[in-house]
């Protein structure tokens, strides 16, 4: 196993490499007077006990961290003279200074990024003691390269000690990227990637393994792993020993595996989603004690065009006016929105949308799920907030009417979903229902953790996919899978820009911030649907300029809106318009598109947009301001 020098801040390794450029280790004295002054010139603390840090058996200090005075040298080869002292220590790198700017990023675990979490352990730091790990991989081109820096060919397997010095070292074809998360502050801190031909559940297991014990050695706990709702992340489950089986979960595992210590395992949440979208659409009908859930619906509701129905007039309920409705394009499958909709169109009577409360309670019971484990900060309100001891009794029984309803959930021959080839969406939402309920009750956790307050958000792949999308733009590939060298070399520059301070990924990134994920739940909008049952409508949508919203004045053509001072007013409304529909034809955010046309006091939907026929439909007030 190759050694680390002891020195706080120092990233010196024991290896070829570092003897090569001239750097030497050297081990504690074993005298117990001079073995004291190390001690008190290396200066560290022992993050669990808080006490002056104690050298193992096989601790080492470099030639960094001695005086050229302290070494004798004997014609080539240099030895330290006795009774030395190191007396050279870096300071430490400040908070709001760039880390890693020097690092040359190569695969492996990052020593600097260790180096800094230790600094915020030792500091005292309680936010940086506990943490969650997630896993990604990322696809490569498959290529050799010659490195004209290094005079050495790249592209080959590289797990951390170097490629493969063999004849028949094989390419890479995907980089595994692993990332630590804070769980009571949004802190992220990437740990390394790695190079390898194909990704295993076994191997992403170890590579696991060995971050936990690295953290671990460091002061930081790590209480959740999460990975993708993959084939691949039940597999890397399964190697951990956690069980996923309708019939018993065991929902965390050990580490070091005859251990006391427990953590527990997520599977993302919009993977999941997309499993449950799909099981959906292939078993079209699904039953549930005395309901039915239907698919038709969603693709009915998607594929919606204009439909002009009756309706009680506002506040008279015994006249009334037609109504105008359209879709937007943008509302999440899985949304209150949507499941509002339905109701909706079911209450003012069309055929299409007749017994459909089965979808509505389906799609509203995954929603309140989404909104449980996709909690965006420490700020939100209700279910989408950090997890607290005051909505955890809320919480609670929502997750046993989860498990209820998927457990009976049948196809149309009476066969149990949950038991199909299927199955894996529902048991990702059971299985990190058991990991969030277990994380609550973990004795660690109410010590730990201000007022058991967990940020949910921290047990999805959402801020490893944000990563991951700034590292796709630094690669500048295009549509096209990056190089290993391409790879690391963005790698290096995106790390070079980042600090270990809370939510500092989100300000480096130039990544929209409206939607988090929206490389994963485009499928999962109304928009994703029309387009597959219905593209040549989707087609006429993107082709048209005035979409998804109401529209002003439709005979006005925008050059006249622009230049007719006759009509100023009418003008910057119908040109503010215009802007609105363009913005909600592109945008992904179902609340953003809702913002661009509510207005205050406003009873529409995001889901559906509806207008009295022969009135306008005016756009948000400080838009059309923004607009004059």
């Amino acid at each position: 196993m190759t050694r680390s020098c002891s020195a706080l801040g120092c990233s010196a390794r024991d290896n070829g490499r570092s003897r090569e450029r001239g750097i030497s280790f050297h081990q504690f004295p074993v005298d117990a007077a001079q073995r004291r002054e190390w001690i008190r010139a290396v200066n560290r603390l022992d993050p669990r006990s808080r006490r002056a840090w104690s050298p193992g058996p096989g601790a080492i200090l470099c030639s960094r961290h001695f005086a050229e005075a302290d070494f004798e040298r004997y014609g080539l080869r240099r030895k330290l003279r006795r009774g030395a002292v190191p007396s050279r220590f870096p300071l430490a790198v400040r908070d709001g200074e760039r880390w890693l700017s020097n690092d040359a990023a190569a695969p492996g675990f990052s020593n600097d990024v260790f180096l800094q979490l230790q600094e915020k352990v030792e500091r005292g730091e309680q936010a940086y003691c506990y943490c969650a790990l997630m896993v990604q991989d990322v696809s490569l081109q498959k290529c050799q390269e010659w490195d004209l820096q290094t005079q050495r060919a790249t592209g080959f397997v590289d797990l951390g000690a170097g490629s493969l010095d063999a004849d028949e070292a094989p390419l890479a074809s995907e980089a595994v990227v692993i990332m630590a998360a804070g769980i009571s502050s949004p802190w992220r801190a990437p740990l390394g990637y790695f190079f390898v031909s194909s990704v295993t559940g076994c191997l992403l297991a170890q590579l696991l393994r060995q971050a936990i014990s690295k953290l671990n050695n460091i002061g930081v706990t790590v209480l959740a792993v999460t990975s993708g709702a993959t084939a691949c992340g039940a597999d890397t489950a399964r190697a951990l020993g956690v069980r996923i089986s309708p019939q018993r979960i065991r929902c965390a595992f050990h580490h070091p595996p005859s251990s006391a210590h427990c953590i527990a395992y997520f599977f993302d949440v919009c993977h999941a989603l997309q499993l449950i979208r799909n099981a959906l659409q292939y078993f079209q009908k699904v039953q549930w004690l005395s309901d039915t859930v239907q698919w038709q619906h969603v693709v009915e509701l998607a594929t919606l065009q204009e439909e002009k129905l009756l309706g009680p007039r506002s506040g008279h309920p015994v006249s009334e006016e037609t109504y105008q409705l359209k879709v937007n394009h943008a509302a999440q499958l899985f949304s209150e929105s949507v499941a509002d909709a339905l109701e909706h169109l079911q209450k003012v009577g069309l055929a299409s949308f007749q017994n459909c409360g089965g979808t509505v309670k389906f799609l509203r019971t995954i929603s309140r799920l989404c909104d449980v484990f996709c909690g965006r900060g420490s700020y939100g309100s209700r279910m989408k907030g950090p997890l607290l001891a005051g909505n955890y009794n809320k919480i609670s029984p929502l997750f046993h009417e989860a498990k209820t309803f998927f457990v009976t959930l049948t196809d149309s021959m009476g066969r149990y979903i949950i038991k199909s080839k299927r199955r894996l969406g529902f048991l990702s939402f059971l299985l990190n229902a058991e990991s969030l309920k277990w994380l609550y009750s973990n004795p660690v956790i109410q010590e730990s953790a201000p007022s058991h307050r967990l940020l949910t958000s921290a047990f999805s792949l959402d801020p490893l996919e944000r990563f991951l999308q700034v590292l796709q733009q630094a690669c500048g590939a295009g549509n096209g899978n990056p190089t290993c060298a391409t790879f690391q070399a963005a790698y290096h520059k995106v790390l070079a820009g980042c600090s270990l301070a809370p939510d500092s990924m989100r300000s480096t990134a130039c990544i929209s911030s409206l939607d988090l994920s929206s490389s994963h739940r485009t499928d999962l909008t109304l928009g994703g649907i029309c387009s597959q049952y219905n593209p040549a409508r989707e087609r006429m949508l993107a082709a048209e300029l005035p979409c998804c919203a109401g529209l002003l004045l439709r005979d006005f053509p925008l050059s006249r809106a622009l230049t007719d001072l006759s009509l100023h007013k009418q003008s910057i409304t119908f040109a503010a318009g215009l802007v609105a529909e363009q913005l909600a034809s592109s945008l992904q955010c179902e609340a953003c598109v809702a913002s661009l046309f509510e207005s205050d006091g406003s009873t529409l939907r995001t889901g559906t947009a509806s207008m009295e026929m022969g009135d306008q439909y005016f756009p948000h007030h400080s838009l059309a301001i923004q607009s004059n």
